[in-house]
């Protein structure tokens, strides 16, 4: 766009004049962009998110420009007791964040890996509990009658269900169903089980908020002409209805990742779903509490990041939400 030299009028970048006195439209996205760029929250927020994901992906990366396995042990840097020598749970150029006692596995590039484990669970679960929601909700609001009400009482099953002890009785059936007691459970499959209990219980919020928007949308003039044109119900969900609902959709998404790393780490701590192979903050928060007062960077680190990671999430949701209100200032 350009300011003509001649007559003063706006042109596109097409050449086209923009007649005066006319502003040029924008979209919903590129004005929630605008806000969201003016938002120093959301970009403070966004830039540690961006850090970690970056972290979480470059693992194999960092393991082999540190030099450390997640799984390397150094008994030579313990004392008789299993503590690590040195200052503050043995902190040094070798070992950034110390090593662990007893095992003197080293804390950082544990954490890099638990950092990844937690983004593959919480984002894999959040995807898979998003798209249930979302076809769920849209069916259920556009079509009504009898789905909507079996779908209304699925939610309301789900939600009466506790999370906490289903998980504990379902993760060690499907374990001895698959694996016997002397089995080596691989950690792929606490990996999967833990995904899909979350997105089992995970799509109840996404499929209410999809329900109540296709039900205020479906009587709108464009569903009415697409309908008329002969599309079909694919078209109507796919083409027309979810994408005017993207913004909830999204939003509930951008809550769900921190819920599942919390939830992840919460049932790591008490030792359900992943394995002792697999490097989690839950399990290394677990393996910290009999050395608080004797090490407390061992717990110090790991409850650090989960925070760390959990309040960035958190706050950029918060501001996600505010740029995409149709009501904020513009």
């Amino acid at each position: 766009m350009s300011l003509s030299p001649v007559d003063g009028t706006l042109r596109t970048g097409a050449g086209d004049p923009i007649p005066a006195g006319r502003t040029v439209g924008r979209s919903p996205g590129r004005l929630a962009w605008m806000r969201l760029r003016r938002d120093r929250t959301a970009l403070v927020s966004g830039a540690v998110l961006a850090l970690f994901v970056l972290v979480a992906l470059a693992a194999p990366l960092i393991e082999a420009a540190y030099g450390i396995g997640p799984h390397d042990q150094f008994q030579s840097r313990l004392d008789g007791f299993g503590m690590p020598l040195g200052h503050a749970g043995g902190v040094s150029g070798e070992h950034f964040f110390g090593l662990e006692p007893r095992l003197g596995r080293d804390i950082f590039i544990r954490l890099v890996y638990g950092l990844r484990t937690s983004f593959f669970v919480a984002c894999t679960a959040a995807v898979l509990s998003t798209v249930i929601g979302a076809v769920l909700g849209g069916l259920a609001g556009y079509l009504g009658g009898w789905l909507d009400a079996v779908v209304s009482w699925l939610t309301d099953l789900t939600l009466a269900m506790p999370f906490l002890i289903v998980a504990l009785a379902l993760t060690p059936t499907l374990t001895a169903r698959f694996y016997g007691q002397r089995d080596e459970v691989p950690p792929v499959f606490g990996v999967g089980v833990l995904i899909a209990i979350f997105a089992v219980f995970g799509w109840t919020s996404t499929a209410r908020l999809v329900r109540g928007q296709v039900v205020a949308l479906r009587e709108r003039e464009f569903v009415a002409a697409a309908r008329a044109s002969g599309a079909g119900l694919g078209h109507l969900l796919v083409r027309q209805l979810l994408p005017n609902t993207w913004a909830p959709i999204l939003v509930s998404f951008s809550f769900a990742v921190p819920q599942f790393v919390t939830g992840e780490a919460a049932l790591s701590f008490i030792g359900v779903g992943l394995t002792e192979q697999t490097p989690s903050f839950g399990r290394m928060i677990y393996q910290s509490l009999d050395y608080l007062q004797t090490d407390p960077a061992f717990v110090l680190f790991p409850g650090g990041t989960l925070v760390a990671l959990v309040f960035a999430f958190n706050l950029f949701g918060d501001a996600l939400r505010d740029a995409l209100d149709p009501r904020s200032a513009r």
